[in-house]
């Protein structure tokens, strides 16, 4: 345990390295955010509620969505993985004393981490700035269950990241898988709009994939709507990483033993 904690705290200290980047990320985190408050704007000068958002807490939801999107940094994972397993570098990671998916998540963990207090700072800033009536969960025990969702669904991005990343090993080129979760990501985690304002039966079939309880599940929860969900929601997520682990498990063992070491 002690060399993951290890290998988080060096990627943790490795962040400080970039200091322009960090600036940036705080800002890109003001673009949705602003884009919500004149798109919005616009919207409720006509009507008071749109789908059983006020104003403020359709700004609340995009604050949170927003805050959680740019916690998500798992889609380096996958690049990596490409990078090494494609000019034969990816055997530095197969001699490690530790588990190479391990290795990850616990970078992951560190990136995660730095990066909490500058969302954190950049969300109550723009809370302050726009001067919204933040709207936010009362119940504990509904705030523990978004919390556990965003740290299971963290975990299942990683997951999913490593998958797409070690399928170099059978195939050449995954850019395309990676065009499809991007593409799939942007639409059902409800970072773009809440999927409260799709049809009621599209919402139903996204229900059905992990990528709605990432982002958009534990935002709703916070800003205290879809209570019901919150029990089911852990129950779902939780056996997406069970189906995840083992088709890792599985393509590890099938596709690792035609690495070579020397590239493709």
């Amino acid at each position: 345990m002690s060399k993951y904690i290890e290998v988080g705290r060096t990627y943790l200290k490795t962040q400080l390295a970039w200091r322009g980047d960090v600036l940036f990320h705080m800002l890109f985190t003001v673009t949705k955010i602003l884009f919500a408050c004149l798109l919005w704007g616009l919207i409720f000068e006509e009507r008071e509620m749109v789908s059983g958002f006020t104003y403020h807490s359709m700004l609340s939801y995009y604050i949170i969505s927003s805050f959680l999107s740019q916690l998500e940094k798992s889609g380096g994972i996958s690049e990596e993985i490409t990078y090494k397993i494609r000019n034969g570098s990816f055997s530095n990671y197969m001699v490690l004393p530790i588990s190479i998916e391990g290795y990850f998540t616990a970078m992951e963990a560190g990136i995660v981490l730095f990066y909490l207090g500058f969302d954190l700072a950049a969300a109550f800033i723009w809370v302050f700035i726009f001067r919204i009536e933040f709207v936010f969960v009362q119940s504990g025990f509904i705030f523990c269950c978004a919390l556990l969702m965003v740290i299971i669904g963290l975990f299942f991005m990683v997951q999913l990241n490593y998958f797409l990343g070690i399928l170099t090993l059978k195939y050449e080129e995954i850019s395309t898988f990676l065009m499809i979760k991007n593409n799939l990501i942007s639409l059902v985690t409800g970072s773009i709009v809440p999927l409260t304002l799709f049809p009621e039966a599209v919402v139903r079939y996204m229900k059905l994939l992990p990528f709605y309880y990432v982002t958009y599940l534990p935002s709703m929860l916070l800003t205290g709507r879809c209570r019901q969900e919150a029990v089911t929601g852990l129950f779902v997520i939780s056996g997406w990483c069970i189906v995840m682990q083992i088709l890792i498990v599985y393509t590890w063992k099938k596709y690792s033993r035609k690495y070579d070491g020397v590239g493709i």
